[in-house]
């Protein structure tokens, strides 16, 4: 049977203004965790959902970094660490190659500023198709399943939902910074719309909404350059948001870890964590934080 979802976007197109200088040169999802980028984990989480095809859009100075990260064999490497006995080192890079097809584009200039530009500038990429991924490289999921599976898994499930979108329940002081799941009346998985940083005490629920969707071609009747929102800006929430209240869009609910990295201080955090949870020196932070407390 023929997979209804089959490709996936992957946006880094912003500015990245809190990050300067450092992003003037290196887009922000080529920033680690650990070893590898951000933006690898966000490929991977794909890959573990079956994805066969990812378009990635960055800014113009991002599209070659990208392209030569996950095109570029780097044979000369490889044969001075076959020379010196140490060909095991590559193996991280060949997995990298072994990704499915990645298409690197740059966002349309044309397009109003907005979360959703990136979204529109690969819609010619999506043409034919019944359902798509979208992921903002800012989170990172890490899980099993990953997000991006769940969300497949849902689709699948539910003949004709209208799109799936991720949720994770965050702490009372929390729902000011995200924006907020309201259900429909009746129901606790068909998304009503999204309330955009509630005040505490207004909130419908504490279900943050986060760069984790699955959408249908429907979606670009709402996500253009007319139906620009707040500040005057082009939202994926929005268009979400009007496809739900005519139709059903069901909101998957997360057990996962989710990292946040749009800003360095976030970043620094998840970078941390991860550490700790992931690398086998991250039992020694503690008292690597303790020594440098001494001196």
């Amino acid at each position: 049977m023929e997979k209804k979802v089959r490709k996936a976007v992957i946006t880094d197109a912003g500015f990245a203004s809190r990050y300067l200088p450092i992003t003037k040169t290196v887009p922000k999802g080529m920033l680690p965790l650990g070893n590898k980028p951000i933006m690898q984990y966000v490929v991977e989480e794909c890959v573990e959902a079956g994805i066969e095809e990812i378009i990635i859009v960055a800014t113009a100075e991002g599209k070659p970094i990208y392209e030569d990260y996950f095109n570029n064999s780097v044979n000369k490497i490889k044969k001075q660490l076959t020379v010196m006995g140490k060909a095991d080192r590559y193996e991280p890079v060949q997995k990298v190659l072994d990704f499915p097809k990645i298409i690197v584009i740059t966002q349309d200039e044309t397009l109003p500023y907005g979360n959703g530009s990136p979204v529109v500038s690969a819609q010619k990429f999506l043409e034919g198709e019944e359902a798509f991924l979208v992921l903002y490289s800012d989170d990172v999921i890490f899980g099993n399943p990953g997000d991006s599976k769940i969300m497949v898994d849902l689709y699948d499930k539910n003949p004709g939902v209208d799109g799936v979108i991720m949720a994770q329940e965050v702490t009372a002081e929390e729902v000011e910074k995200y924006g907020i799941i309201a259900f429909k009346e009746g129901s606790e998985t068909d998304l009503d719309n999204i309330v955009e940083k509630p005040e505490l005490g207004t909130e419908p629920s504490r279900l943050a909404s986060y760069g984790r969707y699955l959408l249908t071609s429907d979606i670009f009747e709402h996500l253009n350059s007319s139906n620009t929102g707040k500040d005057n800006e082009l939202w994926t929430v929005d268009a979400i948001t009007k496809i739900a209240r005519k139709g059903k869009v069901i909101v998957g609910k997360s057990n996962a870890t989710w990292l946040t990295t749009g800003d360095p201080e976030n970043y620094f955090r998840a970078h941390m964590r991860f550490i700790i949870e992931h690398e086998n020196y991250g039992n020694k932070l503690e008292t690597w934080i303790q020594e440098f407390r001494k001196e």
